[in-house]
């Protein structure tokens, strides 16, 4: 079999009373086998939980679950919450993946985790080679969900995840569990899950969620009855137990069978033969189970073994006997006899998990003699284990755990292990965990001129979680004295970001300006001075567009003046890309865009730099597109995605990327392509707490999508879920809302509404100067809403939008422009104009664009009477809105078609990214220079069959002519 053979069966141990939730263990292993086999069965759920109160058995049974477990054959991996490690970051999952990991030497590890080695190695709690890397939360459960699906299917063994006492799980732990277990019902994959539910963390409601939330609900485990603790006091005093001492038993242990089976042990030991003249007796033997009891019992074992106990009680379970002798400050031969006493008294037992030490025999054991430490004693037994732990080797966040229960004393050396701990739970995905330790060492206090720094770390570990703590950090940073220029601009470019991300994007384009008022360093106020467009760009309610851009293109042609391209740094290229984008809005000649934006990439601008933001290469990438060279854009997307996904950051700056990436194929005409991806973006920003940008983007284009895919329902239904088109957040956002909005009503017919919107914003945009219908095509549907109602009106409006892309010089915004132009003229003087827009799209890579315009000639051509010609074009327009997916579009060239008395010919098969080989040489040519007349004598061909080869060339390749050279010289050569 797949998953390997089965070892021999064993007999069941006896639980009593459990018989409902051994069944549902029994059959979900059933359906596990089931999973591995292949076969059929009825699994809904991968995950089965327990619950109740301490005592109820929960543990007993996880263990019963091993037995069977092992029994089948399956891989068991468990772990364990600890009421001491809930401050330890991901300290459950290492628990159950280390073992695994422990028998591999470090090349096996690397070669298995792969390229997300650099990603989860620090969650791990391994050695991570790139300490640089410090990834989101989202790509640190990504990596975890790859992580154990390797673990699960590398052996072909089902596996089966054991996880008790959870209620006392860390945060970061149950988190990842949450994400990853509605994964398990498609995996050869059993989650069994154990916790006290009125425990939970506060936090953990994403898994109280899924725990209520699947198929099979919880397992609540009752009390036992009378008759369960009945037969356990007979299995141990004998049968003659009489029913009136077993009832009283029953009483005294609240049928907890944990307190039951210490009880009984007890009564066996005192050599009690359960009669009622025993029962002041038994009562007392029960008291000493728990409670005060306990620790008198405790306490009759001598100082030395009630100090060792209280280190234990402090480190946790499992602990190093020891690390517990030093902390007691007791020798070995004294920790030794503190052993064996605390063995016999059934305290302490071995601990069975693979780190071996020692554990306490029951949690509620632990708890009662941590909480019987006097406080005094407590604080100093927490201030050794931190020193201990420290010189023992055990690292900073282990040493740090014990330090926050520490009271504060000015100590330069505890701040110090804080922050490092703090550095270890960010390169592990855990920014929650580094806000609990940094908020501790500020309150310490550091050194006077430590307070800024530490301010600047506790500020970043905030960002993704809580970017209103963020500024508020920052803005105390700021107000430190004498800080270092290097950090204050890092913080300054921080503070900006989080005010961006709150939606105050005009305190955030404030700060920037004043630092770069206030600063004496030039490159500082460079840079500040980039930071101030970025976000003075990015807001809708930019009181002075036209002043701003004018400053900026003044910066711009000093900075371009200044030495050569390769010795201008980051900050000068940040400008020169600001420029690009800027007159890419405004309507500039696209050589002049595309000019500045290749000076801006001579040199390289990441996507992950920390301390400068992704907002600029985004810019830089999506002004190729609007140029008619979408391939150089999705080379650049392509890259700056990978390089997040390296660096392990899965979250919204994926989620731009992958929308945006999304909006280059749509503008190709790959819509099914652009819908995968946008359903992507949108999955991955709805994971990410606060990525509402991300969702914006990602709604408008998957709008437009399903719009030209002729979903209009589909679009509608998409806007109605998200309020889309009703609210309008104060960031710019392409395509535009508004106007994605407007597009879906003119679908709807609603051309009343939709030209009331489209007013609005092409107020809003002229006020701006941004007069570019490439960016924003607010006057084409303008023209088509105004069509019916003001034909004049119309005409102007699409007449200007076509001068204005004559101005911008992208073949495809001439073409989009002279189709509408064509559509609200009408009569013959449309024909004129529906050939010209063919030409030039034939020209461009808008595939889908070119389709439109093609049916939409042909249809006139057939109006007129002019057939065959009408034939060819409806035809062409037929397979190209095919090949793009846009199934509405297919459907009115088949009527058009039918209309005429004509039948649709065959398809072709779809073009693929592939060229010809008269493709290649079509190209060629015509990037030497050679005219179309000498391109189709050489292939002998008609001009007309030439522009066909170099529009699907245009298309494939993602490049207009002016770029066809370039894109040659790196996409592939036709097989021969």
């Amino acid at each position: 079999m797949a998953h390997g053979s089965r070892q021999p069966s064993i007999p069941p141990r006896q639980l009593l009373e459990r018989t409902q939730e051994l069944g549902a263990l029994d059959a979900a292993l059933s359906d596990l086998r089931a999973v591995a086999d292949g076969g059929p069965c009825t699994r809904h759920s991968g995950l089965l939980a327990f619950t109740g109160p301490a005592g109820l058995g929960k543990t007993a049974l996880m263990t019963e679950a091993r037995a069977r477990a092992t029994a089948e054959g399956f891989r068991v991996l468990s772990s364990r919450g600890g009421e001491a490690d809930q401050e330890l970051a991901f300290h459950v999952v290492r628990q159950l993946v280390q073992p695994a990991l422990a028998t591999m030497d470090e090349a096996e590890r690397v070669a298995f985790l792969g390229s997300w080695y650099a990603i989860v190695a620090a969650t791990l709690g391994l050695e991570a080679a790139e300490t640089s890397h410090v990834p989101d939360p989202t790509g640190v459960r990504d990596g975890l969900d790859w992580v154990m699906t390797r673990l699960t299917v590398m052996k072909r063994t089902p596996v089966v995840l054991l996880l008790d006492d959870l209620h006392w799980a860390d945060i970061e732990s149950l988190g990842w569990l949450a994400s990853f277990a509605p994964r398990a019902a498609d995996l050869p994959l059993l989650i069994v899950v154990a916790y006290r539910p009125d425990e939970l963390p506060h936090e953990a409601t994403a898994f109280r969620a899924l725990v209520d939330g699947h198929g099979s609900r919880p397992h609540p485990l009752a009390p036992l009855t009378t008759a369960g603790v009945a037969c356990i006091v007979r299995e141990q005093v004998g049968d003659g137990a009489e029913d009136e001492f077993c009832e009283e038993c029953r009483t005294v242990t609240g049928g907890s069978p944990f307190e039951t089976v210490e009880l009984a042990i007890r009564l066996r030991q005192r050599h009690l033969k359960g009669t009622q003249d025993e029962l002041p007796t038994m009562r007392a033997l029960a008291t000493a189970v728990k409670g005060p009891g306990l620790i008198e019992r405790l306490q009759r074992l001598g100082t030395s073994t009630v100090r060792f106990t209280y280190a234990g009680a402090v480190l946790g379970a499992p602990f190093s006997p020891d690390l517990a002798a030093t902390i007691a400050a007791i020798g070995r031969e004294a920790a030794v006899e503190a052993t064996e006493k605390l063995r016999a008294a059934r305290i302490l037992a071995d601990d069975d998990g693979a780190g071996g030490g020692l554990g306490f025999v029951h949690p509620l054991i632990a708890t009662t003699i941590y909480q019987s430490i006097p406080p005094g004693l407590r604080v100093g037994m927490h201030n050794a284990a931190a020193e201990s732990l420290r010189a023992a080797g055990f690292g900073p966040t282990a040493s740090a755990r014990h330090l926050l229960e520490v009271p504060c004393d000015g100590k330069s050396e505890a701040v110090d292990c804080l922050r490092e701990a703090a550095r270890e739970s960010l390169r592990a995905g855990a920014p929650e965990a580094a806000r609990r330790l940094l908020t501790r060492a500020l309150q310490e206090p550091p050194l006077p001129e430590d307070r800024a720094a530490l301010l600047h770390e506790l500020a970043g570990s905030t960002f993704l979680i809580e970017p209103t703590a963020t500024v508020k950090h920052l803005r105390a940073a700021l107000a430190e004295p004498g800080i270092d220029p290097a950090l204050r601009a890092s913080i300054v470019y921080r503070l900006t970001q989080a005010l961006a991300h709150t939606d105050r994007l005009a305190e955030a384009a404030q700060v920037a300006a004043e630092e770069a008022r206030l600063t004496t360093n030039a490159r500082v106020r460079l840079r500040m001075q980039a930071d101030h467009v970025v976000w003075s760009m990015n807001r809708t309610d930019e009181p002075d567009s036209s002043a701003r851009s004018r400053t900026l293109t003044r910066l711009a042609a000093r900075v371009a003046a200044r030495g050569r391209p390769a010795e201008r740094g980051l900050e000068e290229r940040c400008i020169l890309g600001l420029r690009s984008w800027d007159a890419l809005l405004r309507g500039e000649p696209r050589r002049t865009v595309l000019e500045h934006a290749e000076d801006a990439l001579r040199g390289g601008m990441s996507w992950t730099d920390e301390n400068r933001g992704f907002e600029v290469p985004v810019s830089v990438a999506l002004a190729y597109m609007y140029c008619d060279q979408p391939g150089r854009a999705e080379e650049l997307f392509t890259k700056g995605m990978a390089e997040c996904e390296s660096k392990g950051w899965r979250g919204s700056h994926l989620a731009v990327g992958q929308t945006l990436f999304a909006y280059i194929r749509y503008r190709r005409g790959c819509l099914a392509e652009a819908e995968h991806w946008v359903r992507e973006g949108l999955r991955t920003a709805q994971r990410v707490e606060g990525a509402v940008p991300a969702q914006w983007f990602a709604i408008g284009i998957l709008t437009q999508t399903l719009l030209a895919r002729g979903r209009t329902r589909d679009a509608r239904r998409l806007a109605d879920r998200h309020d889309y088109g009703e609210d309008v957040p104060n960031a710019v956002i392409y395509p535009d809302p508004r106007t994605v909005y407007a597009e879906l009503l003119l679908a709807e017919g609603r051309l009343r509404e939709a030209e009331h919107l489209l007013t609005e914003v092409g107020n809003w945009l002229d006020g701006r100067d941004w007069r570019n219908p490439a960016w924003c095509p607010w006057q084409l549907h303008l023209a088509s809403a105004l069509a019916r109602s003001a034909p004049d009106r119309a005409v102007r409006h699409a007449q200007d939008a076509l001068d204005r892309a004559r101005h911008f010089g992208a073949a495809s915004a001439i073409g989009q422009a002279l189709h509408t132009l064509a559509e609200v003229t009408g009569g013959r003087a449309a024909l004129d104009l529906h050939a010209d827009a063919v030409e030039h799209l034939e020209r461009s890579p808008a595939a889908y664009d070119l389709a439109r315009a093609l049916i939409g000639h042909g249809a006139s051509l057939a109006r007129y009477g002019r057939l065959h010609d009408a034939a060819d074009r409806l035809y062409q327009g037929l397979e190209g809105a095919v090949h793009c997916g846009a199934d509405a579009l297919a459907a009115r060239a088949r009527a058009e078609l039918s209309a005429a008395g004509m039948r649709p010919l065959p398809l072709r098969y779809p073009q693929t990214d592939t060229l010809t080989a008269h493709e290649r040489k079509a190209a060629e040519m015509t990037a030497q220079g050679h005219p179309a007349a000498v391109v189709a004598k050489d292939l002998r061909l008609k001009e007309q069959g030439v522009r066909q080869l170099l529009s699907s060339v245009y298309r494939k390749v993602g490049t207009d002519p002016a770029g066809l050279a370039e894109a040659l010289e790196t996409f592939p050569r036709p097989r021969t």
